[in-house]
């Protein structure tokens, strides 16, 4: 036993170093690190609910409110008693429309997916501006923003997108890449290297700095004259045995350099422009696949995101001692979708109580629809008690008379037929054998 609590203990502290590492990276803007540490820590302590907290508010910081409701929803579960976490789901599901307005920029960025995926740029940039007007925090949005505009070489309006993810998670690693392309492509790279080398280059001394001697010596005016006369003959003679020669050679050597300097350019430039254009191709590629996996992801996360949202309103229904609401929430829950377990006693919880008690309220309310002469809502009640409990010849008489009244004869039969063969000592059996006329 001592050493299951040692080992409890050493995984606790190793979850704490994890928090404490998240959080100091979330406090620098690094949120891509401080969610591999967060997680890094739930992974050895999912009761941890301080680092679940910051993990979903990191993922409502980036625009993925489905993904920070599904880690509030099980640490509100975790602890129930003073928990953040209840404050975080209470601020967002208590604003009229917050949710709805989540599923609408959600739809809207599905479909600017599909249209890049189908060959319409425009479209899909139009559909993603609109999300990213109302949903500036967005990342996945200002992601594809930036990967359309540099599919159609607009470097500037990509760096603007990119600059706007980097404002809110600094460290990101796509978008630090996709940004130095824009850069090498609309020469600021070129800029900052040189600005860099300026700021740590040395003075160098130039002719003004040259210190001369302080005094020299005078001659008379005979000998300055023939001084003069005799240089002017010397410097002649030197340029033209020795000085044109070496500066006709000078600036024949200096123009081959230049030449070469030319040529290696132009070929540098056309090695860095296959060097891009393969590094596009790559980027386009990886695109598409992402693209795929994300539609996947998304598809299955609203499903599950739709899922969870339910399970909270039943949880507040509950809350709110509003157990017909509860019910009715109930009938609109796919249970199978939640394969998180730390929901599953919660669930489980829930499952028995309506088996209990739920059926009921539905059956009663069948009851009410059809006394009112609402045949169809009459069955939809009464088909939504029998998927909580199946076993009830009651609900299913009262179902095949709502059939019959339908002048569904060929229904009616057949669950008056069903009641008479599985239960066929009960009073339903009797009164189904008399409506069928035995």
């Amino acid at each position: 036993m001592s050493k299951f609590t040692d080992y409890t203990e050493k995984c606790r502290r190793i979850s704490n170093f994890f928090y404490n590492t998240g959080l100091e990276k979330a406090r620098r803007r690094d949120l891509t690190g401080a969610c591999q540490c967060l997680k890094r820590s739930l992974q050895f302590d999912k009761y941890n609910t301080d680092a679940r907290n910051l993990l979903g508010l990191i993922y409502y910081e980036i625009g993925e409110t489905a993904e920070a409701l599904v880690q509030w929803v099980i640490s509100s579960n975790l602890q129930q008693d003073h928990n953040r976490a209840t404050y975080y789901l209470h601020e967002v599901q208590g604003k009229p429309g917050r949710l709805e307005d989540e599923s609408v920029h959600i739809r809207r960025y599905n479909q600017a997916l599909m249209q890049a995926q189908n060959d319409n740029p425009d479209l899909a940039i139009l559909q993603l501006q609109r999300v990213v007007d109302h949903k500036p925090n967005y990342i996945k949005a200002h992601m594809l923003l930036a990967l359309l505009y540099l599919e159609k070489a607009d470097y500037a309006k990509a760096g603007k997108s990119l600059y706007q993810v980097l404002q809110i998670d600094k460290n990101h690693p796509k978008a630090s890449w996709y940004m130095s392309v824009v850069k090498k492509n609309t020469g600021r790279a070129d800029i900052e290297r040189r600005r860099l080398k300026n700021a740590f280059s040395h003075h160098q001394m130039e002719d003004d700095d040259i210190i001369l001697p302080p005094s020299y010596k005078e001659n008379t005016g005979w000998q300055m004259v023939l001084h003069i006369i005799a240089g002017l003959a010397i410097g002649a003679a030197a340029i033209f045995f020795l000085v044109m020669p070496s500066r006709e050679a000078q600036l024949h050597e200096e123009h081959n350099q230049e030449l070469n300097r030319v040529l290696e350019q132009v070929n540098q430039k056309s090695m860095e422009i296959d060097r891009i254009e393969a590094q596009a191709a790559a980027a386009a590629g990886e695109r598409d696949d992402a693209a795929d996996r994300l539609q996947g992801m998304i598809r299955e996360n609203e499903g599950i995101l739709a899922q969870y949202q339910t399970l909270v309103r039943i949880l507040q229904a509950y809350k709110n001692e509003d157990f017909p609401a509860a019910v009715d929430w109930y009938t609109g829950l796919d249970a199978s979708l939640i394969e998180d377990e730390a929901m599953s006693g919660v669930i489980a919880g829930i499952q028995a109580d309506m088996e209990e008690r739920g059926w009921q309220v539905l059956a009663d309310a069948g009851k009410q629809a059809e006394a009112a002469g609402d045949h169809t809502l009459a069955l939809t009640h009464f088909q939504n008690s029998l998927k909580i409990r199946g076993d009830n010849p009651q609900v299913m008489l009262d179902m095949a008379l709502v059939y019959k009244a339908m002048e569904d004869e060929e229904k009616a039969n057949e669950i008056f037929g069903q009641i008479i063969l599985n239960y066929p000592d009960t009073e339903q059996a009797a009164q189904a054998r008399t409506e069928r006329g035995y």
